[in-house]
């Protein structure tokens, strides 16, 4: 039988991931819960057991491919010693080159974002019958989301480009073939073809023209426009000047495809002025003398030297630049801070911190009080406990508590407890110790990390006193726990202002201002100051 494999959805908010790393090649056995894959995504880094045992006898994305979840990345045949026959006796498909010995790879176009189905390859690193390594760069390419390297599966000879420089190629089209033999590699058919590395290279507005106007003179310009957002332009009668004054959303202000889908729908709605072109008038018309150009984002090139490091952002870094910036862009950031008297839970913990732990095994912190005050503020509040989808809100049944925990060298990940209101203060304690040391151990599975309902962030742990954190997409407000810090406060004693020395702590709420007011923000905070400073340590 047959067993598909598929990329897991590692969050709520998450639709694809990064294959980072194969452990096993085609061919192999493989057992149940055994090591397949190491895959990536913007909130984490984690390995992918085989869900059944067996032969892989298919592997349908390549190292450092991006795929949609829920699409399939290998096959297991459980009949194991069937499989490996079936892999030795398979026949090879026909295509453009005839090889002696080896593996002929086709090396299709990747996959790189739920919404993309084309990109155009920019520049060839490796000509026909050069040798290339695993993970090494043999082409670039660009679409409306990213230009990026595509490095080599396999180690072997390019033996085939079918795809030039310039050409824009459907997602999962064969561009190029490697041989894995480095044998010798024939064309069935010899083609009068000028060589790639005598083609001529289209300029930008040569190429926007050919792929999407080829009877009209393009203006030339400074931006980069992908043949996707140049063929929604183009049905949707978007002129040039329009493109050109365009603010994009993408790296270096690059328009994307949801930046021209924006502008039409604003178009539709009236949000900003229809022009209504000639029957004479083409999609695409020079700018008039008067425009004036949309400002450029700044730019900004380092290179290495004495005074300076140039390092390359890893995957997960990347990821997380992107989900802050999206979360910065689609909610409405308000921050809130009040200041919290620690002193009743800080008694408790310095009596009962020992024999907590010889009692239960974990140690005993602050964290899981905090947790505790949290959750009743948001079964009291449930609106901060929502989601917003379009002109919807979304309130959570359930909440599922995120904490998010810094994983060195530079990364950053949420898992959260499920149903966490179901929990007393050993149960959270146990839980939020045993998430840490999961996230930390690349122990954590998909479904620690999906479905989160409100998070928790805790600098404090670092010496910060407070802090404005970003939101959690998609949820509407995160709470940031500072330090515990003691200082002389002002209190009252039978009437009289006297001075105290106090554990004092700030705690700050980010909230999306779409949903979340300064009323509903403000009362949020107060909930939980009050369960804290008044907590009944009595009854843990």
């Amino acid at each position: 039988m047959k067993v598909d494999v598929v990329m897991p959805k590692m969050g709520e908010s998450l639709n694809e991931g990064t294959i980072l790393k194969w452990h096993k090649s085609k061919g192999e056995h493989v057992k149940k819960d055994e090591i397949l894959l190491e895959i990536s995504t913007d909130k984490v880094d984690t390995e992918i057991p085989s869900p059944e045992e067996g032969v892989l006898v298919d592997i349908k994305a390549f190292e450092q491919e991006t795929v949609e979840v829920d699409s399939v990345i290998a096959v297991i045949e459980t009949n194991g010693e069937a499989a490996a026959e079936e892999i030795k006796e398979e026949p090879k498909e026909e295509s453009s080159t005839t090889q002696v010995g080896g593996e002929l790879i086709d090396i299709p176009m990747p996959k790189m974002g739920e919404s993309v189905m084309e990109g155009t390859i920019i520049k060839w690193h490796k000509a026909v019958g050069d040798q290339v390594k695993r993970d090494e760069i043999i082409f670039e390419i660009s679409t409306d989301k990213v230009d990026t390297e595509v490095p080599s599966p396999v180690e072997g000879t390019l033996a085939e480009i079918i795809h030039g420089e310039q050409d824009t190629v459907d997602v999962d089209t064969v561009v190029a073939r490697i041989s894995t033999s480095g044998g010798i590699v024939k064309p069935k058919e010899a083609k009068a073809e000028v060589p790639l590395e005598q083609k001529p290279v289209e300029t930008k507005a040569e190429h926007l023209q050919t792929v999407q106007a080829p009877k009209q003179e393009l203006p030339k310009s400074n931006k980069f426009y992908s043949p996707l957002v140049l063929n929604i332009a183009r049905k949707e009668n978007i002129s040039f000047d329009e493109l050109e004054n365009l603010r994009g959303s993408g790296t270096g202000g690059r328009v994307t495809k949801k930046d021209v889908l924006k502008y039409v729908e604003d178009k539709k709605s009236g949000k900003v002025p229809t022009t209504v072109p000639s029957a004479a008038a083409q999609t695409y018309q020079a700018p008039k003398a008067e425009s004036v150009p949309a400002p450029k984002a700044p730019s900004f090139e380092f290179k290495p030297g004495a005074d300076s490091e140039v390092i390359p952002m890893d995957n997960i870094r990347k990821r997380i630049m992107e989900h802050m910036v999206n979360s910065r862009d689609t909610s409405v950031h308000v921050s809130a801070i009040i200041e919290v008297d620690m002193s009743r839970i800080y008694n408790y913990l310095k009596r009962n911190k020992e024999s907590f732990q010889a009692a239960n095994g974990v140690k005993l912190t602050y964290m899981p009080f905090i947790s505790m005050a949290c959750i009743k503020a948001l079964k009291e509040l449930p609106y901060v406990n929502a989601s917003i989808s379009g002109d919807n809100i979304v309130v959570k049944k359930n909440i599922n508590l995120g904490f998010a925990v810094a994983v060195e060298p530079n990364g950053l990940i949420v898992p959260n407890i499920k149903n966490a209101d179901e929990r007393n203060i050993v149960g959270l304690a146990k839980a939020i110790n045993e998430l840490s040391h999961k996230s930390r151990s690349k122990g954590l599975v998909p479904d620690d990390i999906m479905d989160g309902t409100f998070t928790i962030t805790n600098y404090g742990v670092f010496g910060t006193l407070f802090g404005t954190p970003i939101i959690n997409q998609p949820e509407v407000g995160i709470l940031g726990v500072g330090a515990i810090t003691k200082k002389p406060v002002v209190i009252e004693v039978d009437g009289q202002d006297t001075i105290a020395i106090k554990p004092m702590m700030y705690l700050s709420l980010s909230h999306d201002h779409r949903l979340v007011d300064g009323m509903l923000g403000g009362k949020f905070l107060k909930s939980i100051k009050d369960t804290l400073e008044n907590f009944d340590v009595n009854n843990i």
